[in-house]
């Protein structure tokens, strides 16, 4: 798991205190790490997973959407918490995507998840469904555009989740200008102007911020 923001003591503690994924999430972790180098970081830990597939099934979204699906970790965590909803899956690359379709097969959850390819931006503003659940997880100078669009389409008492909102920590630090530092911080603050959401902010993994709208 993703422990920046824990000692190893405490993320080892957590860990044996989450249930474990499966077999094919485990797998799924280990061909993403085996194909994609250093850019298998962008794939969600499993207690984030756990984390979503619960969320997911206390809510009971009709629609529910991810923005940013790499190879379908999240999807899968998400579209197994469905009970008769749909995922829309939006993603620019076919490539990491190809080994998300696969695995949503095996996992048995195809029939629930839809992909749509191509930048985010253009993709979301063709979306015209009522959103009750969305996941972020995709370029994070576009997350404010990203907002915006998904903000428009969520109904009252829909549920934004936002990931990687606490940087290693660096956001903490206003010295600390790595640019996705502070994309992500301007991002952070955008929120909480945001009259129209309540926020929470959790220190899981990267972070991950919940935005509640109404």
């Amino acid at each position: 798991m993703k422990a920046y923001l824990l000692d190893a003591a405490v993320a080892r503690y957590v860990a044996e205190h989450t249930t474990a994924p499966d077999a094919l999430l485990e797998a799924l972790e280990r061909e993403t790490a085996e194909v994609a180098g250093e850019d298998a970081t962008m794939q969600i830990s499993f207690d984030q997973g756990r984390f979503l597939t619960m969320i997911t099934q206390l809510m009971g979204p009709r629609v529910a959407v991810e923005v940013g699906t790499f190879t379908g970790y999240s999807s899968i965590c998400i579209a197994r918490g469905l009970s008769g909803g749909t995922l829309h899956c939006f993603d620019v690359s076919e490539k990491w995507t190809s080994i998300a379709r696969r695995y949503w097969h095996e996992a048995g959850v195809e029939d629930r998840v839809t992909l749509t390819l191509g930048p985010a931006a253009d993709t979301l503003a063709a979306f015209d469904q009522p959103i009750d659940l969305a996941f972020l997880d995709a370029d994070k100078q576009s997350y404010p555009v990203y907002y915006e669009l998904l903000m428009d389409r969520l109904r009252p008492g829909g549920l934004i989740l936002a990931d990687n909102t606490l940087r290693r920590g660096w956001v903490a630090d206003p010295a600390h200008e790595e640019p996705t530092t502070v994309q992500i911080r301007q991002f952070n603050d955008l929120v909480m102007a945001d009259p129209r959401v309540t926020v929470l902010t959790l220190p899981v993994a990267d972070g991950m911020t919940m935005i509640r709208k109404g």
